[in-house]
């Protein structure tokens, strides 16, 4: 969603607030604006399109202050230009906001406001709060808030400052806030990477917690008044981490991390032919499992059906996160509901946890990100330890949440007694040098990615646990290239899809060995009758297909647990090299942001 920044310290806080902002693009976003605090008046700057427009802008190279809070925008409540663009501003010019998230009685609060007389300009939701704060303002900015939240119905991650006094507030719903310590300054960011460069030391607000900070300290309490003792948590990812180092986007780069995520998730999880996870669930008492998630991490949940079901041998069902909530979902003590989140933020996710622990399933969360609200909220975790993921369209984590619940699914067959496969053990272990081998063939996919460029649609098909791969490698190239793309089971292509096929429409098969190849062969005989043009992923070993395929690429032979890990990795790059032949902004696809935390 929208990136939210604010500073208040010694330094001047325009460069640093604008360089934080550049650490946010990754989020997405169409217009930008920051709001210096100088000399008891606010001065606001607002620029459509990029960041770089700020920084052009002929005022800012005069613009000096100490405090100041920066925001980049994804339109929502109105389209996208200088108006609608944060921070907004009350009538007097005295207070301003910044805001992710989305206030649902705003059409109800907007009218009352007006007809007090208030002079609302922009078509935003966010707005009317900093009128609201306006409203409920004497001498005390801090309870002025709190009133104004009070009256809030929806999300909000929300930073204020005021011209009448030197400190920032910040308060949270459902719209995720950190807190940065440093060393007589103190910050205020949507996501780490933003303040990373000045301080590891983070302190996570909790939703309705109000922050008041000034340059040396910070106080924390609940909107109802009580206080609160937070923790500071030390981040120990390094500002390396964050940056493209030689490749040339983000997305190639965590592509080419595989390898090393991978063995991160498997860490000390694997010892003596044993799993090694601490998770506080008695699985004798758990007679059903929920995986719910959204967009790619719901790929992962797909697989992760398979893996647990006929590893774990107990009834698994998948749900999209953004549903479960809003059907009255049948799960008690006996059900255990696993989310699956890159960010541990996205807010259908979120709520998904919260609608199931309300009655009394237990919860168990596959996160990359430690200390994001959902990691705070499940009864226990599988962390990924893949490192910060920019690129929009998800890879690494993709890979890395597969592997998780591959651990999951023979945790629970040991927890049963059941015997583990020393073979697929063994396999796992060998994974990483495997990717490896696939990711030397970049320039095989290049070439191949250079010949449909230019193509309009593409269809993914794929059986059994390469299902969800085809789902997950058409989602990729529609994310990032605009490329329209469908994924479907093989089988499932005489129900409807096999009427597409001509020669115009591109076909990719996930057809390396396994029980089902019989069954791709015919498919993909089918396909060639019908003149389509066929692009496979097949074992290096393989001939037939070899010989009906007009492309193939060769991936090395996996047990098919692993497969799934195996094959999306040249379905990534396939996609990267379209985009980035196309021209596009591979990191920062149109329309898409990293983390969803709104509905």
């Amino acid at each position: 969603m929208c990136g939210i920044v604010g500073y208040i310290g010694d330094k001047n806080s325009v460069p640093i607030l604008l360089n934080s902002l550049k650490k946010l693009e990754y989020r997405g976003y169409d217009s930008s604006g920051l709001c210096i605090s100088n000399q008891e008046r606010l001065v606001t700057i607002k620029r459509k399109g990029k960041i770089s427009e700020l920084e052009n802008s002929s005022q800012i190279n005069f613009l000096y202050g100490n405090v100041g809070i920066a925001h980049t925008r994804w339109a929502t409540h109105g389209e996208p230009n200088e108006i609608n663009a944060h921070p907004h501003l009350d009538c007097k010019g005295q207070i301003s906001i910044v805001h992710n998230g989305i206030i649902e009685n705003y059409y109800s609060l907007r009218k009352i406001l007006q007809e007090e007389g208030h002079k609302i300009i922009s078509e935003t939701d966010s707005e009317i709060i900093a009128h609201l704060i306006e409203k409920f303002y004497s001498d005390n900015i801090e309870e002025a808030v709190i009133k104004a939240l009070k009256l809030l119905e929806g999300t909000f991650g929300l930073v204020v400052i005021s011209s009448k006094e030197n400190k920032l507030i910040a308060a949270r719903k459902g719209s995720p806030l950190i807190i940065g310590v440093g060393d007589n300054e103190m910050f205020v960011a949507s996501d780490i990477p933003a303040i990373l460069e000045h301080t590891n030391k983070i302190v996570y607000l909790h939703d309705n917690e109000i922050a008041v900070l000034s340059k040396d300290n910070y106080f924390i309490r609940h909107l109802n008044g009580d206080s609160i003792n937070a923790t500071v948590h030390e981040i120990k990812w390094s500002i390396e981490q964050l940056e493209k180092g030689n490749f040339k986007h983000f997305m190639l780069k965590e592509i080419f991390e595989q390898p090393e995520t991978i063995e991160n998730v498997l860490r000390g999880r694997i010892k003596e032919n044993k799993i090694k996870i601490t998770l506080d669930v008695d699985f004798n008492s758990i007679d059903r499992i929920i995986l719910t998630a959204c967009g790619t991490s719901w790929h992962s949940a797909l697989i992760g059906k398979y893996l647990i079901e006929s590893l774990a041998e107990i009834p698994v069902e998948v749900d999209y996160a953004s549903e479960f909530r809003y059907r009255n979902p049948l799960v008690n003590e006996k059900t255990l509901l696993v989310v699956i989140s890159q960010s541990g933020e996205t807010a259908d996710t979120l709520a998904a946890l919260r609608e199931a622990k309300s009655k009394n399933a237990k919860t168990l969360g596959i996160i990359n990100v430690v200390g994001s609200t959902i990691a705070r909220e499940v009864d226990s975790g599988i962390f990924l330890h893949a490192g910060p993921e920019i690129g929009v369209a998800s890879t690494k984590a993709f890979t890395s949440q597969v592997t998780a619940l591959l651990l999951l699914a023979l945790h629970i067959r040991q927890k049963k007694d059941l015997t583990l496969n020393e073979n697929l053990l063994n396999e796992l272990k060998n994974l990483p040098d495997k990717i490896r081998k696939i990711l030397n063939q970049k320039e095989k996919i290049e070439e191949i990615a250079k010949k449909f460029s230019d193509s309009k649609n593409f269809l993914y098909f794929g059986r059994g646990l390469n299902f969800p791969v085809a789902l997950e490698g058409a989602l990729k190239l529609k994310e990032i290239s605009y490329i329209h793309a469908e994924g479907y089971p093989a089988a499932e292509m005489k129900h409807g899809p096999i009427a597409l096929i001509d020669k115009s429409m591109p076909t990719i098969f996930l057809a390396t060995k396994n029980f089902l190849s019989p069954k791709i062969l015919n498919n993909i005989q089918e396909v060639k009758a019908r003149n389509g043009v066929i692009i496979a992923i097949v074992n290096e070993d393989e001939t037939e297909l070899k010989s009906l395929a007009d492309y193939t690429i060769e991936v090395p032979s996996a047990i098919d647990e692993l497969s799934p890990i195996i094959n999306v990795i040249p379905l990534q790059l396939f996609a990267y090299y379209i985009a980035d032949l196309k021209g596009l902004d591979v990191d920062k696809p149109r329309n898409l942001a990293k983390s969803v935390t709104v509905e």
